[in-house]
């Protein structure tokens, strides 16, 4: 569970600190006071991406740490393989959001995604405003009753979505070899001719072209370099006035200096390696000037095979990197022409087994998909019943379509509120206190399943008032006896069942700020009577005082 929130610098937060109760936790707050600011941090604390909008303006960070209380999950080998330090039963989360980059921690070590996402799956369950949308639409149901069931053929489906991968892989390369094999002779004499021609100028290796290059330059210049390395040479190491000759005499001078006074003679010596490394400058420079001769012909053949790379590099590419890649291409594409009529015919039989196969589990997960949608049916329905939906129907329907990649089932939320009405699709639910009903419903039964630590309500009761906020309440309770539960709330009568009443206020004065309390006593009725009556009066007052005291019921 969730047992601390700390915020710095966050949206409208300078400095939080929230420690959250192991049942209920109520959130409540004027309109526009914030209050979802706290549950936005536990989303973002687990989410891959941050927005940088959450930095408060004016500062250069904004911090997110949670305290998280493990006390039925084995995390150790996750742990172990992924270098992060084993606290026991607490598990630090911390996030630091800067303009420039995200920094993600457990328990002080770097981590990645992929740990915060299965971290969430282990402890956190948010339930909002857009989940209801999502949790609405069809193709996101079949989900649900797949999650619901998945320890009884969650690994058929996985199984499934591995094999339809590679069914539909194999579809396409069939697809692909058929249309080669449609190619026509003109095609295949074209791939040839350009197979051959990049075959024909023997390219060595992507580089060719700089080694060519460079010799280009040499041969077009060698009457120069002999000339410049000559004329060096002569100047080092020539008969008269050569610098050998004048270093010498400096030699020779030092070398009396040196046997005056022997502190000396360390410069003799460098001045000695210095001379002896110029003679050998001087050897390499006449060497490299005899070596270098006119070649008219080599510089012939340079020139027309740079031409013929320059005219393959317009045709293949921009570079002979480009060219060999296109060779490689060229080929590959003439081979599979060349085998495509037995490549046919391997491709058919092996997408025949698959789709044998494909049918076989698809059958199998349906009639577990039939059977769960059944159960699941009936525990939704008598979850509505206990919220104050003592007429509704609801019916999970199963029905078959072609393969695709979750199986051959179409599956569909079917709901009727009223006894005169059909079952009608979830998302043609026209009352919102309906909807949060069978949201509510949806998420008690999952909750149990999924054995969540934690689940989080942003603003469940939209829509309810009356009797059926009392029917909410009570199945919130019920929940929190076995789950944390955070949640906002307008409700008083729900807001009364807290554990931790937290209430949120928005002050604007040099800026605006959100501040997080913790209510109690006195304060706490003051809260519960503003959200029973808008206003704090005798009355409101009085109800709210029933609320905590004997456990109000409305009849």
């Amino acid at each position: 569970m969730i047992k601390q929130l700390r915020l710095k610098n966050y949206i409208l937060i300078d400095e939080l600190e929230a420690n959250f109760h192991q049942g209920l936790n109520v959130i409540t707050g004027e309109t526009g006071s914030g209050k979802s600011i706290m549950l936005n941090a536990l989303d973002v604390a687990f989410a891959p991406r941050v927005p940088k909008d959450i930095i408060k303006t004016n500062t250069e960070k904004a911090v997110i740490e949670l305290v998280i209380d493990n006390s039925k999950h084995d995390l150790r080998e996750i742990f172990e393989e992924n270098g992060i330090d084993d606290c026991g039963s607490e598990i630090l989360l911390t996030r630091e959001v800067t303009p420039n980059a995200i920094r993600t921690r457990i328990n002080g070590t770097p981590v990645n995604q992929e740990i915060l996402k299965t971290l969430k799956s282990l402890f956190l369950d948010i339930h909002s405003q857009h989940q209801t949308y999502v949790f609405m639409q069809q193709k996101y149901q079949i989900n649900l009753l797949d999650n619901y069931a998945a320890n009884v053929y969650g690994k058929t489906l996985d199984e499934y979505k591995e094999l339809y991968k590679e069914f539909t892989e194999t579809k396409q390369k069939l697809e692909n070899t058929k249309n080669s094999v449609n190619a026509t002779e003109n095609q295949i004499d074209f791939l040839k001719f350009q197979i051959n021609e990049i075959e024909a100028a023997e390219i060595k290796n992507e580089n060719e072209e700089e080694d060519l290059e460079r010799e280009l330059e040499i041969l077009s210049n060698a009457e120069k370099l002999r000339e410049l390395t000559g004329q060096s040479y002569w100047a080092i190491n020539g008969d008269d006035g050569s610098i050998i000759e004048a270093l010498g005499n400096i030699k020779q001078n030092l070398s009396k200096a040196a046997s005056l006074d022997n502190s000396l003679e360390s410069f003799e010596q460098q001045f000695i390696d210095a001379l002896e490394n110029l003679k050998s400058l001087a050897t390499e420079l006449r060497d490299y000037s005899q070596s270098v001769e006119s070649n008219e012909q080599r510089l012939n053949e340079v020139q027309e095979r740079l031409f013929i790379f320059d005219k393959l590099k317009r045709k293949y590419g921009g570079s002979l990197e480009s060219v060999l890649k296109t060779y490689d291409q060229l080929t590959e594409e003439l081979r599979g022409i060349e085998f495509s009529g037995q490549n046919v015919e391997e491709l058919e039989q092996k997408l025949s087994q698959l789709l044998e196969k494909l049918n076989t589990l698809a059958d199998e997960i349906s009639e577990n998909r039939k059977n769960y949608a059944k159960v699941l049916s009936v525990y939704i329905q008598e979850k509505l019943e206990q919220l104050d939906l003592p007429k509704s129907r609801f019916e999970i329907s199963v029905t078959g379509k072609e393969l695709s990649s979750n199986g051959k089932d179409d599956v569909e939320f079917l709901i009727s509120t009223n006894v005169s009405e059909d079952l009608k699709p979830l998302a043609k639910v026209a009352s919102g206190g309906e909807i949060s009903r069978v949201m509510l419903a949806i998420k008690s039964i999952f909750a149990d399943s999924d054995d969540i630590d934690t689940v989080i309500f942003d603003e469940i009761d939209t829509g309810i008032s009356g009797k059926a906020s009392q029917k909410v309440a009570d199945e919130i309770q019920t929940l929190s006896k076995s789950h944390q539960i955070i949640l906002i709330t307008h409700q008083p009568i729900i807001a009364s069942k807290a554990d931790k009443h937290f209430y949120v206020r928005k002050s604007q004065q040099d800026e605006t700020k959100v501040e997080v309390y913790v209510l109690q006593g006195d304060n706490r009725i003051k809260a519960l009577a503003e959200l029973a009556g808008g206003e704090i009066n005798e009355q409101s007052m009085e109800f709210a005082k029933s609320l905590l005291e004997v456990g109000f019921k409305i009849l």
